[in-house]
């Protein structure tokens, strides 16, 4: 991807799936990262194969450490050209009544409230340089319902409103700001999700997965370079009259069925 070299990146919870996906593909073309995530493990093996990668650990629902992360990623990077809040979790498998207060409000603070906060850091920085990319993510589930997994799609449509608000607040400090709705992505975290469906809803695995699949029109699963190539793509000269945008890469989710 052309006209990345040497942006200063910043994302979140990039040492698995997109995250780490979306990094490598920045760093091959051209681009300066400061990366974190709670993983330590995950993040010292993704910098011990890229050592000019900035790292931190950091919860992003814990505003000191999302200090700390923009703390270090400044002296890192020097500015921010770039912000990806990748950063999330798939919060319970229950009906509404079901979920306990603590499961709501976690799968909030990490899915929303971590892009507040990361936002919240990154802007002032963009602002002086009047520029800049911000991405943030959504779901599939920012679009469509998904029984018993309200927490999680209620913060989803929650980024989306995010999004567009935050594309109107800055698009003229030319800062850009958008979100992608991965559908469902290849790699543990889906299977974890498929998991719980199954027993919540006394299906096989198989079953649930097969239901997932019917519905979409290309009957596929998404990749994390699928969804890394699409935030470059919004990122690079190529999408810089895209703002405010909430743009699915899902194979086309038509319905999510039962």
């Amino acid at each position: 991807m052309k006209g990345l070299e040497k942006k200063r990146v910043v994302i979140t919870a990039a040492a698995t799936g997109i995250g780490r996906a979306t990094a490598e593909a920045f760093l091959a073309a051209g681009a300066r990262l400061h990366v974190c995530d709670v993983d330590s493990a995950g993040l010292a093996a993704f910098k011990a194969s890229h050592p000019a990668l900035g790292t931190t650990i950091a919860d992003v629902s814990a505003e000191d450490q999302v200090d700390q992360l923009f703390k270090e990623a400044a002296e890192t990077l020097g500015s921010i050209d770039v912000l990806v809040n990748n950063a999330g979790i798939a919060g319970p498998t229950a009906n509404l009544e079901d979920c306990s207060p603590e499961d709501w409000r976690r799968t909030l603070a990490v899915n929303l409230d971590g892009a507040y906060l990361c936002a919240r850091r990154a802007i002032p920085v963009m602002k002086r340089a009047q520029s800049g990319c911000i991405i943030n993510l959504s779901s599939s589930a920012g679009i469509f319902g998904f029984a018993r997994r309200t927490p999680y799609a209620s913060a989803k449509w929650a980024i989306i409103g995010l999004t567009k608000s935050l594309a109107l607040e800055l698009g003229p400090f030319g800062i850009r700001v958008n979100a992608i709705c991965p559908g469902p992505v290849e790699g543990a975290r889906i299977e974890r999700v498929i998991a719980a469906e199954a027993k919540a809803s006394g299906r096989s695995p198989n079953e649930v997965r097969s239901t997932i699949v019917q519905f979409n029109a290309l009957k596929t699963f998404v990749s994390p370079q699928d969804i890394a190539n699409m935030i470059l793509f919004l990122c690079s000269p190529a999408g810089a009259r895209i703002s405010g945008q909430a743009l699915p890469v899902d194979g086309y989710t038509y319905t999510l069925g039962e």
